[in-house]
């Protein structure tokens, strides 16, 4: 049996990846467990490690390093690419004054934080860190801060960086409940009916501006007889498409922009749901009709763009009426539909609807690819050229006054920023950066495991000695306080101030702590979607400032 002990004890890459093993698989079983409706998910994996470190169990510290960096490279660029098309939107209309309140809560964690070092005097900078991170449950901001310790050269920087992660797990579990006990306080404190805000979210969802709205009108208003639909769209100066057009002797064609109108014609219009007004006053009266069960020749399908030679072109470089003589009417991209406007440019993975012959589809359709296939293919090039990239910008010295040091990225925000850049503006390189939501998930949740056992299994044979002890206490209430007193501030400003609806700032106080747990409870007290988007709406811009400023106050103070 000699060689199962070596499995456990030994020193070579199979004990390793044997011991990481074990750690990732019991975490992430473990994590699934769920107290009141909340897990912790994969973070169960940094306790198995914490445990395993304990008792003994020991990796080679050179592969040990590796493992730790490389995890949080993967989670760190995965995550950019899946926030990088919404990250700069996200600033826009009432993103502005969620992610105004998400730069609070940063800011005011950091300041408790700043202000709990400064008064106790009883605890190092860099511990500060570790806790300031769990009690946000922010662990890329854990990964880059100790990358940048490494970075200063410190000669106790292994030391540092353990002590480091034993702050952050001792503070992380009091983390998620302060951060869901300032979601119940709040509701408290306002008497707030979660399930009239609810109802309230649903009926703003029905009256949606943004996605696209379909309707049939019957041509009545004389001022727009015998015009054409390129004069029609001087006269209605919005974004909209006329899928199809029934004459009054029953013919169904399919609209070019010489085609034009009679009185009595029904017209089919893809249009935004807040132009419906103008067009019921130009046009004529809505009328009910069941077109698929028309005897057309004309079929509406969906393309998947799947070439990369069309990313980042714009419909109206398609020339679809001359060259096929079909009609755009939708995009649908990452499962939200778009108006098929002129000036909208493409991604691949986009799915195109089209209006028009069989045959013309099917031309259209193998131009572009149409092929699932091609989507499930992974983007290698893509991805290891944005770490490339990343690498390198996170390298760049950055001289501050003030710092002893200058300041690098490093390899958390090096790869995040540019994983950002590349997934808002990639297809301007022709650069595919598409990713399933399946693999996204899994290259996520592998670098994040990879990155929490390390973490855990580097920090395990200290951990007991050192947490729990009055110090170790000291550091859980530390980690509450820089919790919930932030969240508790801002929560009754969005709420008294702002009056915002309170599934939605359940979702702000998730996204500014980048806590996935905390999601889980709001979106199942919710019953609907709103946390989850105020959550992506502040996620990316909170996930760079965490990352940023752990990095900044390990130079600014040690």
């Amino acid at each position: 049996m000699e060689w199962l002990y070596d499995l456990f004890t030994g020193s070579n890459v199979a004990h390793a990846i044997f011991i990481y093993s074990i750690v990732i698989a019991a975490g992430v079983i473990l994590g699934k467990l769920k107290l009141k409706g909340v897990s912790l998910g994969a973070t169960f994996v940094l306790f198995v490690g914490i445990l395993m470190g304990h008792f003994g169990f020991s990796v080679d510290p050179t592969t040990l390093k590796f493992i730790q960096e490389f995890g949080l490279i993967l989670f760190i660029f995965s995550i950019g690419i899946q926030v990088g098309p919404g990250f700069f939107s996200s600033f826009k209309e009432g993103g502005l004054r969620l992610n105004g309140l998400a730069m609070s809560i940063v800011g005011l964690n950091i300041a408790v934080a700043l202000a709990i070092f400064f008064i106790a005097g009883d605890v190092k900078i860099t511990d500060m860190v570790g806790i300031l991170s769990g009690a946000i449950t922010n662990t890329p901001g854990l990964g880059a801060a100790q990358q940048t310790l490494i970075e200063t050269n410190n000669p106790d920087a292994a030391t540092l960086n353990q002590s480091m992660s034993m702050g952050y797990a001792a503070a992380y579990p009091l983390g998620v409940v302060g951060i869901i006990l300032s979601m119940i306080v709040v509701k408290v404190i306002f008497k707030i009916n979660a399930e009239k805000d609810s109802k309230s979210i649903e009926e703003e969802a029905h009256q949606s501006q943004l996605a696209p709205h379909i309707e049939t009108y019957q041509v009545s208003n004389k001022l727009i007889h015998n015009i054409n639909i390129k004069r029609l769209h001087s006269i209605i100066e919005r974004n909209f498409v006329i899928s199809r057009v029934k004459r009054t002797s029953g013919e169904i064609i399919n609209p070019k922009n010489e085609t034009e109108l009679h009185e009595g014609d029904l017209l089919l219009i893809v249009m935004s749901d807040q132009d419906v007004e103008v067009f019921d006053a130009v046009i004529g009266p809505r009328v009910d009709m069941e077109w698929a069960a028309e005897q057309s020749p004309l079929v509406s399908r969906r393309i998947l763009i799947t070439k990369t030679e069309f990313s980042g072109k714009k419909i109206g470089q398609l020339r679809l009426r001359m060259g096929y003589k079909l009609n755009a009417t939708r995009v649908n991209r990452a499962g939200v539909d778009l108006l098929a406007s002129p000036n909208l440019a493409l991604q691949v993975g986009d799915r195109l609807t089209v209006v028009g012959d069989i045959n013309d589809i099917n031309r259209l359709a193998e131009k572009m690819g149409n092929s699932m296939r091609r989507l499930n293919e992974p983007n290698m090039f893509t991805m290891f050229l944005g770490i490339v990239l990343g690498i390198l910008v996170g390298s760049i010295p950055l001289k501050f006054t003030g710092m002893s040091v200058p300041m690098k990225l490093g390899l958390a925000g090096g790869p995040l920023i540019v994983a950002i850049l590349l997934g808002r503006f990639g297809y301007k390189a022709k650069l595919v950066t598409y990713t399933s939501s399946s693999a996204n998930l899994l290259l996520r949740e592998l670098g994040i495991c990879l990155f929490l056992a390390s973490v855990g299994i580097a920090a395990g044979g200290n951990f007991a000695a050192t947490v729990f002890t009055p110090t170790g206490a000291r550091w859980v209430l530390y980690g509450f306080l820089i919790t919930f007193l932030p969240l508790l501030v801002v929560t009754l400003v969005a709420r008294g101030k702002f009056k915002l609806n309170y599934c939605t700032l359940m979702g702000l106080v998730a996204g500014a702590t980048t806590d996935p747990p905390a999601l889980a409870y709001a979106n199942k007290t919710a019953g609907n979607d709103a946390p989850a988007v105020a959550y992506s709406t502040v996620y990316p811009l909170t996930m760079f400032l965490r990352v940023i400023t752990a990095q900044i106050l390990i130079l600014a103070f040690t």
